[in-house]
């Protein structure tokens, strides 16, 4: 016993280098596929456009017609993707984390509902039709529910994650029976929202993206603050506890992150599924248990999630298209089936 032990630690210092190593390949291969898909979304639409027009577009403008909906159309399009897909995967992780659940994301927990409730009372009701007004209902909506299913899923132990999904569920489905009755109220005022409700990034202006950036900032910053404690409370709230970790500041600073996140990018393009979901396992499965590195990988894959399948529902129903959040679906659905039968991806 006494000779294996040394051999052991040194098999282990040798493993951890190149685990590292794997690591930054891992993610600077994900980098080079978002850029790639940053690509291919600015050259998909009703019409292909070549990279070379894609390049003069952005380095040396001109007047010429392709140039012009690149600029004005199809970048706008591409930057909500890249920032609505960061805001998704990293919210899904830092839920999954939060309630020590791999199951859970901002939907499944009623945080997209509740967004949406708030922003369907707002134009229902108050007759608010401003994107720039709507977005901070979206985000009174998400806190509210998000407070409201962490309450309900508290128990004298602490947070129980089975009810805590359960509480996220049923207030998903109250909160959506109470959106659509009201929509049905006046199917005209809710017209324009058809597209939002169903997911989409098409004809977002930069301009709600704008007053949202800062919000994504300070929660980028809480996640980083609260991932070294979070890998700690995956052991348990007493072995989290006993290791220093203040568990109440670590879940509220988490949870006004994903907060944030999840309200902002509901804010922007409506509910999108599956995203905050999938993401956090396929980073789970690369990167292992360390909430720091899930995190990195998340900020990059679900992106990529998203204008992959953003570019698919622009050439499935070419030269219209479907909106992104019925891809996410129909993509997310069988890929996270697969992911959650290997153990690997669906321990937490």
């Amino acid at each position: 016993m006494t000779t294996l032990a040394p051999r052991q630690r040194g098999r282990d210092a040798e493993t951890a280098p190149r685990s590292r190593r794997r690591r930054l390949l891992g993610l600077v291969l994900a980098l080079a596929v978002l850029a790639a898909l940053l690509l291919l979304s600015l050259m998909t639409g009703s019409t292909a456009i070549a990279p070379s027009v894609v390049w003069d577009a952005l380095f040396h403008p001109s007047a010429h017609p392709d140039q012009f909906a690149i600029r004005d159309f199809r970048l706008p399009r591409t930057l909500v993707g890249l920032v609505v897909g960061m805001a998704l995967g990293l919210s899904g992780a830092l839920i999954q984390a939060l309630i020590r659940n791999p199951l859970a994301d901002p939907g499944v927990l009623g945080v997209h509902a509740g967004s949406s409730f708030a922003v369907t009372v707002a134009v229902g009701l108050l007759g608010v039709r401003e994107a720039q007004v709507s977005m901070w209902f979206a985000f009174a909506g998400a806190l509210v529910v998000t407070l409201l299913v962490l309450a309900l899923g508290s128990t004298r132990k602490g947070s129980s994650p089975v009810v805590m999904v359960l509480a996220g569920v049923c207030v998903g489905a109250v909160l959506g029976g109470a959106r659509e009755a009201l929509q049905l109220t006046d199917p005209d005022a809710f017209d324009a929202m058809r597209y939002w409700n169903a997911g989409s990034i098409t004809g977002r202006p930069l301009d709600v993206v704008w007053p949202i950036l800062p919000f994504f900032a300070v929660a980028l910053v809480l996640a980083l603050a609260v991932a070294g404690p979070l890998n700690a409370l995956a052991l348990g709230d007493e072995l989290a506890r006993s290791q220093g970790v203040r568990l109440t500041r670590t879940r509220v600073l988490a949870v006004l992150a994903l907060t944030f996140l999840a309200g902002g990018a509901t804010a922007i393009a409506g509910p999108i599924g599956f995203v905050g979901l999938m993401v956090p396992h396929v980073a789970r499965w690369i990167a292992g248990p360390d909430q720091r590195w899930i995190f990195a990988y998340s900020v990059l894959l679900a992106p990529s999630l998203l204008l992959l399948s953003d570019v698919l529902g622009r050439i499935v129903m070419s030269p219209g298209e479907i909106p992104v959040g019925i891809v996410t679906a129909f993509v997310g659905a069988p890929v996270l089936v697969v992911l959650v039968r290997r153990s690997k991806a669906s321990g937490l």
